[in-house]
């Protein structure tokens, strides 16, 4: 089972990120911020995997496509990096998908094209959470 992501995980996390969107600013490739915060991730002793390959599984059978988690940290807050003008629903999407298969209780949506990145994070709660969603 996945490990409860910390209040001090999350916010070492958020922290690299903010230190990679301070050093490069917004306007670059996702695969550029994904890179650096790889890098920010590894300096800061945090233990992640990149391009995270997961199967899809339909009524019991894996099939041949895959999804691509993007980072996962510590086996279980899952990253998903995004340069884009404006985040829609549609690009949390992929992050529940990924938060449901793989039964990680924790995502952030990152989106190196903000103005300033703590305006561009989302906290995205799993449909397998250990805690409580509502209230």
């Amino acid at each position: 089972m996945k490990t409860m992501p910390t209040n001090d995980l999350t916010r070492r996390v958020i922290g690299c990120a903010i230190e990679v969107h301070r050093h490069l600013g917004p306007g670059l490739l996702e695969a550029v911020y994904e890179s650096c915060l790889c890098e920010e991730l590894a300096s800061a002793g945090l233990p992640f995997v990149r391009q995270l390959s997961l199967p899809v599984v339909y009524k019991g059978k894996t099939l041949e496509h895959h999804f691509q988690m993007d980072v996962i940290v510590d086996e279980a807050l899952v990253l998903e990096i995004k340069a884009v003008h404006q985040v829609h629903p549609i690009h949390e999407a992929p992050l529940l998908t990924y938060l449901k298969l793989s039964g990680s209780p924790l995502g952030l949506l990152m989106n190196f094209n903000a103005a300033q990145m703590k305006d561009g994070i989302r906290r995205v709660i799993g449909p397998n959470a250990p805690w409580p969603t509502s209230g």
